[in-house]
């Protein structure tokens, strides 16, 4: 089959097309053959040696979505996606035609998204989905959602979903005006000394819960809180530490979630793929847009124009066709 393949770590340049076995089903695995499969920035940044415990050589790529071709009987032929930290680490993930992955962390494709979208939703709603479970968002929730990239996005969709009063805050007036323009409600974030205020013109009391995508708002937000409030944060500056006010945060009696999909194996994350479907097949959140389609001979510059930072959700797909 043909597979995306690095041999070591640290610069993109190790990538290549190569022709390797197609795997086969062990015993309590399947084999999906990948109708699409999901670029995300942790993928470049595996190749790049970001993640210590990856293992070489390696097919990278996190998420999929597909038919099971080997495997139990009763799953053959079963429409299913899929995400989890092993793929493209330290077993072969799912920039290939075919992927093997323990039966268990294969989950059921919704219906109403095409095997495109499904791939286009793992780590994204993966993501969102711990974060607003871990903060308690729901129906009485005030929350600040900074950021409104993929994981944003699907916060938004999420907390909405749940009927929580979700304010956006986004560095660019012009982003700001195109959300509105959507029907989102948006706050432009250009000074960390006056985010308190502005988050407090709104919600009084402080917001209840903060998810920061960006980890640049942390000791802001902090400020922003209110009384036993929740602040999410999945990302941090580029040397990983940040100075935040921590007898503001304990004297509002707040909490710090820190939120890692990659924590998640197959199983796991197959588990809360599981119920986004449900959410998705019930209507409840709108199938996902601004995919960007590519072939898999197109994957080398895909992730070099990811590394050079472009923000498009792009997609391989018909990979095996």
């Amino acid at each position: 089959m043909k597979a995306l393949r690095f041999d070591q770590l640290g610069s993109l340049d190790a990538l290549a097309l190569a022709e390797v076995p197609r795997p086969e089903a062990v015993s309590g695995e399947v084999v999906v053959r990948i109708h699409a499969a999901g670029v995300n920035p942790s993928d470049f940044k595996n190749v790049l040696g970001k993640f210590p415990y990856t293992t070489v050589p390696r097919t990278p790529g996190r998420d999929f979505a597909g038919v099971v071709v080997d495997g139990p009987a009763g799953l053959i032929g079963q429409e299913v996606w899929g995400s989890g930290r092993e793929l493209g680490f330290v077993r072969d993930g799912s920039h290939a035609e075919y992927l093997a992955l323990p039966a268990a962390g294969a989950a059921r494709k919704p219906t109403t998204l095409s095997f495109a979208e499904a791939a286009a939703s793992g780590v994204p709603y993966l993501t969102a989905w711990e974060a607003v479970e871990r903060i308690g968002v729901d129906a009485d929730t005030s929350l600040v959602l900074i950021g409104m990239g993929a994981v944003g996005t699907a916060a938004y969709l999420l907390a909405t979903a749940r009927g929580a009063d979700v304010v956006v805050g986004v560095r660019r007036s012009v982003h700001a005006d195109e959300l509105r323009a959507r029907g989102i409600e948006a706050i432009v974030l250009d000074d960390t000394e006056k985010f308190a205020a502005q988050v407090r013109d709104r919600f009084p009391d402080g917001a209840q819960a903060v998810f920061d995508t960006t980890g640049f708002w942390l000791p802001a937000a902090i400020t922003a809180l209110g009384t036993g409030g929740h602040i999410a944060v999945i990302a941090a500056p580029a040397d990983g530490h940040e100075r935040v006010p921590v007898l503001d945060l304990y004297r509002r009696g707040g909490t710090l979630v820190g939120v890692n999909s990659a924590r998640h194996d197959t199983i796991a994350s197959a588990a809360s793929l599981n119920s986004l479907g449900e959410l998705f097949e019930s209507g409840a959140l709108p199938v996902p847009t601004g995919i960007v389609a590519r072939p898999l001979d197109a994957a080398v510059e895909t992730y070099r124009e990811l590394a050079a930072g472009a923000n498009d959700k792009f997609v391989f797909t018909n990979l095996s066709d």
